[in-house]
């Protein structure tokens, strides 16, 4: 099986390359976002979305090389040229298109809410006012909080990680991210301890969009349609159900599209 070789800025994932190939340039957050895609000890990159996307790549006949960057620089790096497209779980919304396109979905999931043990606390605007909630910077949720729960006091953070770790020592009320995620943590350790699920917030797709895909500059046509190919082939011959079986119990992909 092929793996991923990650150097401190950029790694080379050579998947079915034509002959005299241009190299297709990916970006990946370096910040982890377990189990979609993280780095482990021996800087390597791992996760569902890793997978997908090398599966997607090959599909399309596209020699991928990854290059990271903060969460935060992405967009820009993307219409910068720095890097092709972007495959680090971003939602697709309308906010975003003014910037950039998107490829077709390759995955859906809601927004939940987590907070403590035992406190009453519901995922509405009352539910919400007055509580400190913590979202990730220039996420989707940060957006969904901004206009669903103006009467919350909003606390950005870098990480969906540091968010958690304030939720856990009692700093924050409440964090609000992708069910997935939310889940992830209340199984840690110290997700046992302190806190609880909350609930699915109400689904909004100008905020929290129409399900996740590959970020591409607008102009990128070819690239656009080659990655929905690829995308196509993946879903339609069973690799897609076979990556996201090692990680999950249940089709990620969501509802299907109209």
């Amino acid at each position: 099986m092929k793996r991923l070789l990650l150097t401190t800025t950029l790694t080379s994932l050579c998947l079915a390359p034509l002959a005299h190939a241009e190299v297709t340039r990916v970006g990946f957050a370096t910040e982890p976002y377990p189990p979609f895609a993280t780095l482990d000890a021996s800087g390597d990159l791992h996760g569902w979305e890793v997978d997908i996307t090398r599966a997607v790549c090959e599909a399309a006949e596209l020699e991928c090389e990854i290059v990271t960057t903060s969460w935060d620089g992405l967009i820009p790096a993307l219409t910068g040229d720095k890097i092709d497209f972007i495959a680090a779980s971003l939602s697709i919304t309308d906010q975003r298109r003014e910037t950039i396109a998107f490829s077709d979905k390759y995955y859906q999931t809601p927004a939940a809410l987590a907070g403590a043990k035992g406190v009453a606390l519901e995922a509405t605007p009352e539910g919400l006012a007055g509580k400190a909630l913590g979202v990730q910077s220039a996420s989707i949720h940060q957006a969904y909080a901004q206009a669903h729960f103006p009467e919350a006091t909003l606390r950005q953070y870098q990480t969906q990680d540091e968010a958690n770790q304030d939720l856990f020592a009692g700093r924050l009320d409440a964090t609000l991210a992708d069910r997935l995620i939310v889940e992830q943590f209340l199984a840690s350790d110290e997700g046992q301890l302190c806190c609880e699920m909350k609930g699915n917030v109400a689904q909004d797709p100008e905020t929290l969009g129409e399900g996740i895909g590959f970020g591409i500059r607008q102009e990128d046509d070819a690239l656009r349609d080659r990655l929905n190919e690829g995308i196509a082939e993946v879903r339609a011959n069973g690799t897609y159900d076979e990556i996201t079986a090692r990680y999950f119990d249940f089709d990620i992909y969501g509802e299907p599209d109209a």
